[in-house]
């Protein structure tokens, strides 16, 4: 059993609607550290039977800077969207970078800047193509006795972790390509196996 602590629960007014939110506090162990990491759950008030849900990992450049680089704030602000119409949740996991945290994302980002594709990037900064550990997302839906799930996602990797948790119905989720996020688009469906 993972260590974790959950916050109480607060309203969140948005320009997407009006949430509530939850945080989730993961105790982790690297290198002999420890260290926590705070997760956020963004929830509608009321949720139906098969809730809408969008497991996002934090991107910093994309949510909040509007990076074009690649589509995380596009597939955040659809998913927040949909979800208030619809009813759910966005998971919302601080995973920066595919897990490799913003100081070695903006090293891949220079070295995609030298012609490095997302995936080249990580692994020579000795990383894998994608270090996210998704193992919290089970604690959250056992604690919201969520069974099964509308899934928001394009990443066949996400539908089979989760698909052992809960029963798993995938909806897509598609953002227009741009000059500076089409090779990344690219690299995702051909290398990634992501359903673009």
């Amino acid at each position: 059993m993972k260590k974790i602590e959950i916050s109480n629960e607060a309203n969140l007014p948005s320009r997407y609607g009006e949430f509530k939110i939850r945080s989730f506090r993961e105790y982790k162990i690297q290198e002999n550290q420890n260290y926590f990491l705070d997760h956020l759950v963004i929830k509608t008030h009321q949720m139906p039977e098969i809730p809408l849900i969008r497991v996002h990992s934090e991107c910093l450049t994309g949510d909040a800077l509007g990076s074009q680089k690649c589509d995380c704030g596009g597939e955040l602000e659809i998913a927040l969207k949909r979800i208030y119409q619809e009813g759910g949740m966005v998971i919302y996991l601080r995973q920066e970078g595919r897990g490799i945290g913003l100081f070695n994302k903006v090293n891949a980002y220079a070295l995609q800047d030298l012609g490095r594709d997302t995936i080249e990037a990580n692994l020579e900064l000795g990383f894998q193509s994608d270090e996210r550990d998704y193992s919290i997302v089970k604690e959250i839906f056992d604690f919201y006795a969520i069974k099964k799930v509308r899934l928001l996602t394009n990443n066949p990797k996400k539908i089979e972790i989760f698909s052992q948790m809960v029963e798993v119905e995938r909806e897509s989720i598609i953002i227009e390509c741009n000059k500076h996020n089409q090779h990344y688009m690219e690299v995702k469906k051909e290398k990634m196996g992501h359903l673009l």
